[in-house]
């Protein structure tokens, strides 16, 4: 069973969104075009309470990109965005969602953040994505979407450490880079952690 992960593809972080990713659209067309090529898609939906600490709003005198230390962990402040029930969490409009089978939420709990489909970032809670993966009896967990320095990568680097044979789709995410050099580090560490990286084009011809 070969399964394709798609990350975060919501309304609020494609342009014009709370928290744009540059060229965050751009993936659609190749993530609809690659869709055939996999016996199961799955995603994940950032879902975030209105109260959630990673919001700079929910901090008075802060100001986003600023990194506090939240429960214990390190913690980006980032603007108001995928709050639940709103047009900003929404699946994006231009994704084919016809043969999506599960959604997995996010970042539900105002005290931790989640970046990775399959736990908060603090591994204190899981999401069940790994159980249903294995229920799917999933061989092969392709990942595409945003944002690749974040929420790819943490998702990505989960699904090697639970031991999924993982690829990452490059031309099908784009990232952040709050830092310059934020994607090609996250792209790096990746590899290293053994996430092999390859193009739409080499599942579906150029």
């Amino acid at each position: 069973m070969r399964c394709l992960l798609l990350v975060d593809l919501q309304n609020d972080f494609l342009p014009g969104g709370a928290l744009p990713v540059p060229e965050g659209d751009a993936v659609l067309p190749v993530i609809n075009r690659i869709q055939p090529q996999f016996d199961l898609i799955v995603a994940t939906q950032d879902w975030h309470p209105p109260d959630h600490l990673s919001f700079a709003a929910n901090h008075p005198g802060r100001r986003v990109g600023e990194v506090i230390e939240l429960d214990g962990l390190p913690q980006v402040l980032w603007p108001v965005h995928c709050v639940q029930f709103t047009p900003g969490a929404e699946l994006a409009p231009g994704l084919d969602t016809r043969r999506i089978v599960h959604v997995v939420r996010k970042g539900t709990d105002p005290r931790i953040d989640s970046y990775s489909g399959f736990f908060d970032n603090g591994h204190r809670r899981s999401t069940g994505l790994a159980d249903f993966l294995r229920q799917q009896q999933v061989r092969e967990l392709y990942v595409a979407g945003l944002a690749t320095d974040y929420c790819v990568r943490a998702t990505a680097l989960d699904a090697v450490q639970l031991g999924f044979p993982t690829y990452l789709i490059t031309d099908a995410c784009r990232g952040v880079n709050l830092k310059p050099g934020d994607v090609d580090r996250a792209l790096e560490e990746m590899a290293r952690a053994g996430v092999r990286l390859l193009r739409s084009s080499e599942l579906v011809g150029p």
